[in-house]
């Protein structure tokens, strides 16, 4: 069961990789990158909130990401020196060398804690088991760009780290016993919650929210995780799993609740041929508890799968994997496992219009071609069912 289990955990090890030194009489520059712009009309910001659940005696950090007033403020760096080191010691893990790349100079395309503006619908994001809210970048702004809020959350002491005002970092606590998805996901559930909870009260932030109209997404177990808040919770209107199982194990053939169940919500499902920590490769179309849960949803439900994608193809390695290659020594077959051999950019591009429109027809009521049938603008998804 435990090398199971180790198998599920592709992205705790992303992250947790331990670093290597390198030697060099005279170090090169930093090599950076840039997160892609983002596709909406939409002007962005984002506020980092710090959220203490006092029932749990447990803290949270989260972004808002929103459209925003035209505005003067620095754009919002895509990791803070302190958490770029950190972030650094996983570099062996993503075919690269420990202190080759400048985290910490990459910004994004939101100015921190730039004012709302207008009122629109919230989508929330969970990272995949072990990893960070802020792999999910990319995405969460094309989204937000479009006219929505979109709140991302960390999962503190599974999170390889998480800082806190201040410049304190909370480290991952080591799970105990081999079932520890199981409570790993009830942490999460009541995470979720809670964050939708404290929404409304949110000051300068709360009267940009519809709280009418709530969606959920997120990556591998994140995927996971939002279809769990849907099925205990129906504050939730929408979801939307990228390449998660659906179950405790990378088999697929012990499925979490919602895996089991169902939902009666609208579902998207995007997947991959995948890639896990060991080098296994699992697929979703054969998982039984992939199956399992589209049989027995009866919402409106599709199924997208991109062949030539890997497991982190649903993650800024998307974007910032292919830029680094050009300038640095990045080991192949570590690139091949994390993100496949799929075009990086139609890649990127695909996913954002697919869950754009998902949530444009779930939330706003827009009702989307594209999710009719296969796109020649989008030749590397596959529609499933």
């Amino acid at each position: 069961m435990r090398k199971t289990m180790t198998a599920l955990l592709a992205t705790a090890a992303l992250l947790t990789a331990p670093a290597v030194a390198h030697a060099d009489a005279e170090p090169p520059a930093k090599a950076t990158f840039e997160l892609p712009a983002p596709t909406g009309p939409h002007r962005l910001g984002m506020r980092e909130v710090h959220l203490v659940d006092q029932k749990r005696n447990r803290e949270l950090m989260v972004s808002v990401w929103y459209p925003a007033r035209p505005g003067d403020e620095p754009l919002a760096p895509y990791m803070t020196p302190n958490a770029a080191g950190y972030f650094d010691q996983g570099a062996p893990a993503m075919g690269l060398k420990p202190g080759q790349v400048d985290w910490a100079g990459v910004r994004t395309h939101a100015r921190k804690d730039a004012a709302p503006k207008g009122r629109w619908p919230v989508v929330l994001y969970s990272p995949g088991w072990g990893s960070l809210r802020t792999l999910g970048t990319s995405t969460v702004e094309d989204l937000a760009s479009r006219g929505y809020v979109v709140v991302t959350v960390d999962h503190t002491h599974e999170a390889p780290f998480v800082e806190f005002p201040g410049g304190r970092l909370e480290t991952a606590k080591r799970p105990q016993g081999d079932d520890y998805l199981r409570p790993g996901m009830e942490t999460r559930l009541a995470d979720v919650r809670f964050v939708l909870d404290r929404l409304p009260s949110l000051k300068g932030l709360a009267q940009a929210m519809d709280l009418s109209r709530v969606g959920m997404f997120g990556h591998s177990f994140g995927g996971d995780t939002a279809a769990e808040v849907m099925r205990a919770d129906g504050r939730v209107d929408a979801g939307a799993d990228l390449d998660g199982w659906l179950a405790y194990d990378v088999d697929g053939r012990r499925p979490t609740p919602s895996g089991a169940e169902g939902t009666d919500r609208p579902f998207l499902l995007m997947g991959s041929p995948g890639s896990t920590a060991d080098g296994r490769i699992r697929n979703h179309l054969t998982a039984p508890a992939w199956k399992s849960f589209w049989e027995r949803s009866s919402g409106w439900k599709r199924d997208l799968s991109m062949p030539e994608a890997m497991h982190y193809s649903y993650t800024d390695l998307q974007t910032f994997l292919p830029q680094l290659d050009e300038r640095l020594d990045v080991v192949q077959e570590v690139r091949a496992k994390r993100i496949g051999t799929v075009d990086p950019d139609r890649s990127v591009a695909a996913q954002r219009a697919y869950l754009s429109a998902f949530f444009d027809q779930s939330l706003k009521r827009r009702p989307q071609r594209l999710l009719l049938g296969e796109s020649p603008a989008h030749p590397d998804v596959d529609f499933v069912r």
